[in-house]
């Protein structure tokens, strides 16, 4: 049940403002030249890191400046660590507020892990999947949602060690859902990982996910380390098997954002608009289905 906070907070769902058959494309450094040159319609949206622009000025920053005033933007935390032991940063999360409101987001996600101790850990290290985990998490989502003034997502994590599980991963995110009332990012890549990783079946996983939460899809490439081990790297083609896997997903769940994600190994961007071609022809067949 949505809280009375939750009720008053500004209606800054991805969904919202962005029309579902909408495609996007994570905003890097690397990639900054090519999204500046990329023909019209070449994507929806862009999503940034909001601490990788945080105070940043000069030639760059000017240039970040102009294509989040060009582009409808949404922001993907990578340091909140909303599973952390240690209090939020309020520091950050008013900082975060600010740069989310001055540019308008679109939607906010963070990840569903810890990545900080004394200090930043600089990983996504997954949570135990325990009801103590689902209670002190989802409090911590409580109180970023009330700190950021919004509702934002959470984002299922890839993960190669799963100690203390009493429960399912799909159960533990259902259960983190509920209790801190917020929505999901669903990464099917990271499902598809995980799947061959830990030995379940991925379109089950997705099929457990709950539809109305969900405010959007990310998908990426991963490494293929053995039969039975895949690293989610974010630094190669999207794989036949995740589109394959996001297909079922819109089939499941229905069309949302989709954002293809690259961090590295940049190829050129003409494949990189494969890709996005790729997601907008899945989206169109099952609008067509």
């Amino acid at each position: 049940m949505a809280t009375a906070a939750a009720a008053a907070w500004p209606d800054t769902n991805a969904v919202s403002r962005l029309a579902s058959a909408s495609v996007g494309l994570g905003l890097r450094r690397g990639l900054m030249s090519a999204i500046e040159r990329a023909p019209t319609g070449a994507f929806d949206f862009l999503e940034c890191a909001p601490e990788n622009w945080i105070g940043v000025g000069g030639a760059m920053g000017q240039r970040f400046e102009a294509l989040a005033a060009s582009h409808p933007l949404t922001c993907h935390g990578l340091s909140l660590s909303l599973g952390g032991i240690r209090p939020l940063d309020r520091t950050f999360l008013r900082q975060t507020r600010d740069f989310l409101e001055r540019h308008h987001a679109c939607q906010y996600s963070e990840h569903l892990s810890a990545c900080t101790d004394e200090g930043h850990l600089y990983d996504l290290l997954p949570l135990p999947f325990t009801p103590a985990a689902v209670a002190h998490v989802s409090q911590h989502i409580r109180q970023a949602q009330e700190a950021l003034g919004r509702r934002i997502a959470v984002e299922n994590i890839s993960y190669y060690a799963a100690p203390w599980q009493a429960m399912p991963e799909a159960d533990f995110v259902n259960a983190v859902l509920e209790a801190a009332d917020c929505d999901l990012l669903l990464d099917v890549n990271n499902v598809q990982v995980n799947a061959i990783n830990h030995g379940y079946d991925a379109r089950a996983f997705i099929d457990a996910m709950p539809g109305a939460r969900i405010a959007g899809y990310h998908i990426a490439g991963h490494h293929d380390e053995a039969e039975d081990l895949k690293i989610d790297t974010h630094g190669a083609p999207v794989k036949d098997s995740v589109f394959d896997l996001l297909a079922h997903t819109y089939a499941r769940h229905g069309v949302q954002p989709t954002l293809l994600e690259r961090d590295f190994n940049y190829p050129p961007f003409a494949e990189l608009l494969v890709e996005l071609d790729r997601i907008r022809q899945l989206q169109a067949d099952h609008g067509r289905r």
